[in-house]
């Protein structure tokens, strides 16, 4: 064999070998297309719901007595308990949602050791769920049981605004390495189509979010906190996680509550520690979270006669945010926008008091 051959040869050799190592490159990787990014359309909301990445996370929603979680993994009546009291999954219309393709099925013991500490990517959360191979079901992340596929999902827009750049890129990132761990193919949507899609639905749905306050203002001497107290409880409200809160509680298992009392938090804390002059308020604020009550259970004629109650029994009045007094015919007005609100959410796949909504507006 000549010299020229020789080296021809070799570099045949040398070309083989670059091809075959991006082959794999690429195989190892997987597509980076932007599958799962299309563009935010209206009527394409799906109930799902948001699994938890860790095991103790499941406790705290199930309700679970002490021993319940044993090696890390729940028992069978505690992971029981959790499915039922799952929050919402992923969903299309308001996530951003990113397929990993497996080789083989994985336990979610196994994913859960490889999953991200950290629920949230800036200050949007992000979720991974499983396609149980028994059951054929998208779900949470289940102890003790098996997945064909995987999919992450990081929620485009909250009340904080759009998910950002920086933020889509720390959650690739993490599911990258999640990816890579399980020997897995992520299909990762294009950055500025994600980006672009959070900033529709956040310009969507902003001017749909709507909070009613109402404050119902002392007609004359102040009041202590524990005597707002009494008349909430004569108004079958009852006392909230927060000094100073009492709140109407949805029938709902686990829903927001339909109305809020608030006096205070200072003077709140004050009553609790027994110091009746910082204890005195002469207002409190009847709250309405529109988006977050369905309009099956009429939250806003509740808002309405429970304002007129408390101010009866409080002395009070009751005063819009420029501290003038709310007449019956602006109750009316308020009343036509709420309904007009609601069918608007409705319009957009988003009807007030879902799952997707109460993620989107929180």
């Amino acid at each position: 064999m000549t010299l020229t051959s020789a080296l021809a040869l070799a570099a045949i050799a040398a070309l083989l070998a670059l091809a075959l190592h991006g082959w794999w490159r690429v195989r190892r990787a997987g597509p980076k297309a932007a599958t799962g990014a299309s563009r935010f359309a209206a009527g394409t909301l799906e109930e799902r719901h948001e699994p938890k990445l860790d095991a103790q996370s499941a406790l705290e929603d199930a309700d679970t007595e002490p021993g319940a979680l044993a090696d890390g993994v729940l028992s069978p009546a505690a992971t029981a308990r959790a499915a039922l009291r799952r929050t919402p999954r992923l969903d299309a219309l308001i996530d951003a949602l990113v397929p990993l393709v497996l080789d083989a099925p994985v336990s979610a013991e196994q994913v859960l050791a490889h999953a991200p500490a950290s629920r949230r990517a800036g200050s949007k959360p992000f979720y991974i769920e499983g396609l149980d191979t028994d059951t054929g079901q998208w779900e949470p992340l289940t102890p003790g049981r098996r997945y064909g596929e995987l999919q992450a999902g990081v929620q485009l827009a909250s009340r904080g605004g759009p998910l950002n750049e920086i933020e889509y890129s720390e959650f690739v990132q993490k599911i990258e390495a999640l990816a890579e761990a399980l020997g897995a193919r992520a299909d990762i949507p294009d950055m500025l189509e994600v980006v672009a899609r959070a900033r529709e639905l956040d310009g969507l749905a902003a001017p749909l979010d709507a909070q009613l306050a109402i404050t119902l203002r002392s007609n004359g001497v102040a009041w202590s906190v524990g005597f707002v107290q009494q008349v909430a409880q004569r108004a079958t409200l009852k006392a909230g996680a927060v000094p100073g809160r009492w709140v109407l509680p949805a029938d709902e298992e686990g829903a927001p509550p339909v109305l809020v009392l608030a006096v205070d938090a200072q003077a709140a804390l004050a009553a609790a520690d027994d110091s009746p002059p910082a204890a005195a308020v002469r207002e409190a604020q009847l709250l309405l979270d529109v988006p977050q009550t369905p309009a099956a259970v009429e939250p806003f004629p509740a808002w309405h006669l429970l304002s007129k109650q408390l101010c009866d029994d409080l002395d009070a009045t009751a005063c819009d945010d420029q501290g003038q007094p709310i007449t019956l015919h602006a109750f009316d007005a308020i009343g036509r926008e709420i309904d007009d609100l609601y069918g608007r959410l409705e319009q957009l796949g988003l009807p007030a008091g879902s799952a997707a909504a109460r993620r989107l507006f929180s």
